[in-house]
């Protein structure tokens, strides 16, 4: 039987909600001295535009034009390493051959690969899509979490065990890091959910990656029992590893990529601080909140063709009596993106012909109808200083859903893409800036003389 001392670890005693009171009264700070002296709280202006803290030749995030010498908004597009995302995408469907190598390629290295040199490249993810000997022993099925997200970063710091060069922080040293974490990525992934699954009672499988598949038909082929998966399924998950690859150097995980290896660190503690950002619900974690977000819509609805019934139901999420109550509408708005966001775009049209083949075009509709009446309702109800369409996490989880992912599996998903933007942007910090990290906080508590204990 546990202790009481062991009960405690987990329980919020009255010690600890006195202590939490303390908390909220000494910490608390009026919201008008930000606007007073003129912080910028989220590293962004009242319009969303971020603070500039670096320069970087990885992505571009558009959502503006000039015109007239005035700054308006306009559809966005995404640029990676100065190719619009829309193009990237084209052009190798067009030539029918899976994307993500390609992409990662190109962010990686800055230039698009010709035949061989994509040939060399997949050749070397191939050799690398292996694990320390009995590491899957020792540590993947030690103590799995149901968090993925934790167990992935667990795994990613056990790896800085295995490796003599741990620390060196030489480009040739972190490119061979990175490129073992982008091949061992997958791996690391479906064998954590294997484990907490068997953990749970399930049958353990355990399949290696196959070198004639690329990324995305492995993590498809390993994560299921019978191997199978069509080829519209692998096209569509390779998709969306190439639409979440990268997303400009402000994006939280990214910045704090950036952060975190502007202080010297090695690469395994800086993508796990990585993993620990994009794991947030307001980051990463976003498309799981969509999907629960409609499961609970789909069962609170007795019509969901219904525009009345759904109008209601996004009201009560803004007015915080749906849901999860925290009055969002999950899956619409951009920190940048006012008119549209092209990852969402592209998204789109491929996810209305999954839901064909998935037999899912009446939740399908849903979304739709979603996405069009939520920019209205969001309107009618808070005042907001630019437009709010869809993002990329509204379609993703739906995506991943049909796809039969399991949700703990979302976010790990977006990882195993955004793995190769955080090597890109920790390769150019190394090349390029020599100074820690380190913007300032005003103080504001006045300056205080001790008191001994028993004057207090």
């Amino acid at each position: 039987m546990p202790t009481k001392r062991e009960y405690a670890l987990f329980e919020i005693t009255p010690e600890i909600e006195h202590f939490a009171q303390l908390c909220e009264d000494n910490n608390a700070i009026d919201k008008e001295l930000y606007t007073k002296y003129e912080v910028k709280r989220g590293l962004r202006d009242v319009n969303g535009k971020g603070v500039l803290a670096g320069l970087t030749n990885i992505s571009d995030v558009c959502a503006t034009k000039i015109e007239d010498g005035k700054e308006v908004p306009c559809a966005g597009n995404l640029y990676y390493r100065g190719y619009n995302i829309k193009d990237l995408v084209q052009g190798f469907l067009k030539d029918e051959h899976y994307g993500f190598e390609e992409i990662a390629y190109l962010l990686l290295f800055g230039e698009l690969p010709n035949e061989k040199e994509l040939s060399m490249f997949h050749e070397t993810l191939v050799e690398r899509r292996t694990l320390p000997p009995t590491f899957v022993r020792d540590v993947i099925m030690k103590a799995p979490s149901r968090d993925m997200m934790n167990s992935l970063s667990r795994s990613i710091l056990n790896l800085y065990t295995y490796d003599a060069k741990a620390d060196d922080t030489s480009i040739p040293n972190v490119l061979r890091q990175c490129l073992n974490l982008i091949s061992q990525f997958p791996m690391l992934m479906v064998y954590g959910y294997h484990a907490y699954n068997y953990r749970m009672g399930d049958d353990l499988f355990i399949y290696a990656p196959s070198p004639e598949l690329s990324t995305a038909e492995n993590i498809l082929m390993m994560l299921r029992e019978d191997r199978k998966y069509t080829k519209l399924e692998a096209k569509i998950l390779d998709m969306a590893l190439v639409l979440h690859m990268d997303h400009g150097g402000g994006n939280n995980s990214t910045f704090t990529t950036h952060v975190v290896t502007s202080s010297g660190t090695d690469t395994y503690s800086t993508i796990a601080a990585a993993m620990a950002s994009l794991k947030g619900p307001k980051h990463g974690g976003a498309n799981i909140k969509v999907t629960q977000m409609f499961e609970d819509m789909k069962e609170k609805l007795s019509d969901w063709e219904d525009k009345d019934e759904v109008r209601k139901y996004l009201n009560d999420l803004l007015e915080k009596k749906a849901f999860d109550k925290k009055g969002l509408i999950y899956g619409m708005g951009h920190a940048i993106y006012s008119v549209s966001d092209p990852r969402a775009d592209i998204f789109k049209v491929f996810v209305k012909q999954l839901a064909k083949e998935k037999g899912c075009e009446k939740e399908y509709a849903l979304y739709e109808m979603v996405e069009h009446m939520a920019p209205e309702v969001i309107a009618e109800k808070r005042k907001i200083y630019k437009g709010v369409n869809a993002n990329v996490d509204f379609y993703s989880g739906l995506v991943y859903s049909m796809l039969d992912l399991p949700p703990s599996l979302y976010t790990p998903i977006f990882a195993a893409a955004r793995i190769v933007g955080w090597s890109a942007h920790r390769l150019e910090e190394l090349k390029n800036v020599d100074k820690i990290i380190r913007p300032a906080y005003k103080p504001l508590a006045a300056h205080r003389d001790y008191i001994r204990m028993e004057d207090r």
